[in-house]
């Protein structure tokens, strides 16, 4: 889905992966981010996000908290992000910047409570009562007054299976003023996941009942006297539908996928982020007349039904090109040892070619490698880190 606009609008990015790939200076299994196109594309966001009056936390689960791309998303004054859970909030803060959003959509585990106030988020989404005196409470103790964002459902909300909590959306007058009734803490606003979907019929993004229930809330909380309210409304983000976000009240918007061009918009339309990262690994042998490529990071986000999985394979940009061929992958049930390429015209496939694919990544739950390179569109690309996926620089090859 995501390859072919990997080959229409950033092809020297495929070029420059396979040559450093074949050079020896990535390696196999290796989610690629081109920085430079990654700092357009959070240009763009920062721009609009001004425009609207949205602030501006990425996400960067997807792209294993990688230093190197915090550091470019940084550079257009993206300096405070959300943290998925623990393990993203760490390294951000450990390399100097902002937690801009924290517990949602993992709440913290309570012997992490103090560790994460300590790093001063800016905003803190809790699920229930006894979460919340847990954060005031440490917060308390360092004289802090954590700001609170309180996650609401209603009926009729949607989740991800394993996503499902929060206060009850018809109680938030209550939960505003419990939260504010914490010395450690106060409320900031509510927020739910996701805001946004996109619609495989219409392949548009349409709103969720679950933004629905953030615009009841709001409203009431209004009518109560409450101002400043924070609406944080993540999910399926890009520039082109910031401004619906902003129309219905949202104060905060959270692009991860927007920032490297795998929306799934992204996949049917020309949207003015660029594709900025891929997924490269090489053949390593063949069985009964069919090659096999690395895996350990062949996990595809699902957002699409199954589709034919295709890649670019040669030792050379050029041969590569000119063979796209299909690969069949573990199902999700297995572990993604290898990919198989599948299709019958896969005779001139060798051991060490390059295997290139374009799909949308989760790198935070695989074990792959992420690879930093700059410099790709000024001819010079320069490979500024390989790391893991909890953001840790390696010194690949070795240990």
């Amino acid at each position: 889905m995501f390859l072919n606009k990997l080959i229409q609008r950033n092809p020297e990015f495929i070029q420059s992966a396979i040559e450093l790939h074949q050079a020896g200076l990535l390696p196999a299994n290796s989610y690629v981010l081109d920085l430079d196109t990654l700092q357009k594309n959070a240009g763009l966001m920062a721009a609009e996000g001004e425009r609207l009056g949205l602030k501006v936390f990425p996400m960067t689960k997807q792209i294993g908290r990688n230093p190197c791309a915090l550091n470019y998303l940084a550079k257009q004054g993206l300096d405070a992000f959300v943290a998925v859970d623990m393990s993203g909030a760490l390294p951000i803060h450990k390399n100097g910047y902002h937690i801009g959003h924290l517990g949602h959509l993992v709440q913290i585990p309570t012997a992490e409570v103090d560790t994460a106030v300590a790093m001063k988020p800016f905003y803190w989404t809790v699920f229930n009562k006894e979460k919340a005196q847990a954060v005031a409470s440490a917060a308390r103790k360092v004289g802090r007054k954590q700001p609170l964002l309180a996650r609401i459902f209603a009926e009729g909300d949607i989740f991800y299976m394993g996503h499902e909590g929060g206060f009850r959306a018809e109680e938030i007058l209550e939960v505003a003023d419990y939260l504010n009734s914490l010395s450690g803490g106060k409320f900031s606003g509510i927020t739910t996941f996701p805001a946004l979907l996109y619609n495989l019929k219409t392949k548009k993004i349409e709103k969720t009942p679950n933004m629905g229930t953030l615009e009841k809330a709001v409203s009431k909380l209004k009518k109560s006297g409450r101002e400043g309210i924070e609406i944080n409304a993540p999910g399926t983000t890009s520039t082109k539908v910031m401004s619906l976000l902003a129309d219905v009240g949202a104060t905060q918007v959270e692009p991860g996928h927007g920032l490297t061009g795998t929306t799934p918009l992204h996949a049917v339309e020309d949207l003015p982020e660029i594709p900025a990262i891929l997924y490269i690994t090489e053949v390593s042998h063949k069985y009964s007349g069919k090659p096999y490529c690395f895996g350990g990071g062949l996990y595809i986000d699902p957002v699409f039904p199954e589709y034919d999985v295709r890649a670019l394979i040669g030792n050379t940009p050029k041969t590569a090109f000119g063979k796209q061929l299909s690969v069949t992958l573990p199902p999700t049930n297995a572990i993604d040892y290898y990919g198989i390429v599948s299709e019958e015209d896969s005779q001139n496939v060798m051991v060490g070619d390059s295997v290139v694919f374009g799909f949308r990544p989760q790198a935070f739950v695989t074990r792959a490698y992420v690879s930093a390179v700059s410099g790709i569109h000024n001819d010079q690309p320069i490979v500024e880190g390989i790391f893991t996926t909890d953001g840790r620089k390696t010194n690949w090859p070795e240990w």
